[in-house]
């Protein structure tokens, strides 16, 4: 099993290049269920979990080709042969839900398992399923599947009020509504730029879409969409853990393809602590000012509040900072799952429920530590590259999911990172 070895020597300096965004591709490539037509997507990342949903698209019958090293997507779904997602992979993923929606936008029917992923809240799918309900759908949860049909004549339009916001919910219903008869408007809208960046090749594909990036959305449903070519928008949760490597070790980091609208509460923060983020003609470059950062409070909240996939990261900052930090996470519970391995390194980190409290040390020390989840597997890696001694980080098949190269780019900037297989 590997597992990565970091020596933690000092300041970076250097360049990363930042890919597409995961959460945005885990999300267009079940878009081409809605067409017969070619979906070419560029700019896509290179990640164990984009060829889990590759698995899963061509088991039903999609056919899913990487060009060009893997950074362009041909997708094509004019031969889909079945409607059922089986869990076999549905439970690696929790993106899997989202064929949900096309699938019985365009066929009618569908049965998909519920989802695996992260253990990191309950994080249920109720929404998706009323929003579908709302449109005509009935919905029957049997032997750990749902079984969705459309209405005679297909979905039709309504407006649907999401209780919270659900950025999964939204991309659901968004992509349903496409093809359903009528107008449907969806409130309380998700507002991540990954929903953005789906009304926008939905709209590259003939949908007709208007409110995307504010908390209402409003779609026209057509008969059939066409084929489009998409460029998937830069991965600002990449880019926030790439930021955060400059400001935790010292040095400057030009962030290839960064932009501060994306990460804009982020980079508060980090001004806040003492972290100067300064946006370039290539992307964003990243230098702590003077000294140790200083403490600052946090609370995750959905887009364009501060996010929850940065929680992790930012901990393993503050673990270092001056004065005494407060993170509360508001978006899933069981997300301070890292705190107990930055411990073994030598962080003060006190959790009472959903609130973090971290009292920052001069130095962390390097040791063993085990990743329990994607964001927390990289927090760990952040930690180490400030650390003294060395840090073995294991179970990085997690870092896998959400990270491609992550080795190479770090040791682009003079870090002591490698990758290690052991028995």
């Amino acid at each position: 099993m590997d597992s990565i070895l970091i020596r933690g020597n000092g300041p970076l300096h250097g360049s990363v290049p930042i890919a597409g965004a995961k959460n945005a591709c885990l999300t267009l490539m079940p878009a081409t269920l809605l067409t017969d037509q070619p979906l070419t997507l560029t700019n896509t990342p290179r990640l164990s979990d984009i060829r889990t949903m590759t698995q899963l698209l061509q088991s039903l019958g999609a056919e899913v080709a990487g060009l060009n090293a893997g950074t362009v997507l041909a997708l094509s779904s004019h031969d889909v042969t079945s409607q059922r997602a089986d869990y076999d992979i549905v439970r690696k993923m929790r993106a899997s839900i989202l064929v949900l929606g096309p699938l019985v936008a365009r066929f009618g029917q569908a049965e998909v398992s519920l989802p695996g992923g992260c253990a990191i809240g309950a994080r249920p799918v109720d929404l998706h399923l009323r929003a579908l309900e709302s449109m005509g759908a009935t919905m029957d949860l049997r032997d750990g599947y749902v079984h969705a049909r459309a209405p005679a004549g297909g979905l039709r339009g309504a407006v649907i009020e999401f209780p919270f916001v659900s950025v999964g919910a939204t991309e659901n219903a968004l992509m349903a509504a496409t093809l359903a008869r009528g107008t449907t408007v969806l409130r309380n809208a998700a507002r991540e730029p990954e929903i953005v960046d789906l009304a926008r090749c939905l709209r590259a594909m003939g949908a007709r879409i208007q409110g995307e990036g504010t908390p209402t959305i409003e779609i026209e449903g057509v008969t059939t969409l066409g084929g489009a070519t998409h460029r998937i928008v830069t991965d600002r949760i990449e880019l926030g853990t790439y930021m955060l490597a400059p400001a935790i070790c010292g040095g400057q980091v030009e962030l290839l393809g960064g932009r501060i609208d994306l990460v804009a509460a982020f980079c508060e923060k980090l001004d806040q602590a003492g972290v100067s983020v300064t946006q370039t003609d290539r992307g964003l470059t990243v230098a702590r000012r003077n000294g140790r950062v200083r403490a600052v409070d946090v609370v995750t909240e959905p887009f364009p509040g501060f996010p929850t996939d940065l929680q992790a990261q930012m901990m393993a900052l503050l673990c270092t900072a001056e004065g005494v930090s407060r993170l509360e996470e508001r978006i899933f519970e069981n997300r301070f799952m890292h705190a107990p391995e930055l411990a073994r390194m030598g962080a003060r980190i006190d959790v009472q429920g959903g609130i973090a409290t971290v009292t920052g040390v001069e130095r962390l020390r390097g040791a063993p530590v085990m990743a329990t989840d994607l964001r927390a597997s990289v927090s760990l890696i952040l930690a180490a590259l400030a650390a003294e001694g060395e840090t073995l980080v294991s179970r990085v098949y997690h870092l896998d999911r959400g990270y491609e190269r992550v080795e190479e780019k770090l040791r682009a900037c003079g870090a002591q990172i490698e990758r290690v297989t052991r028995a």
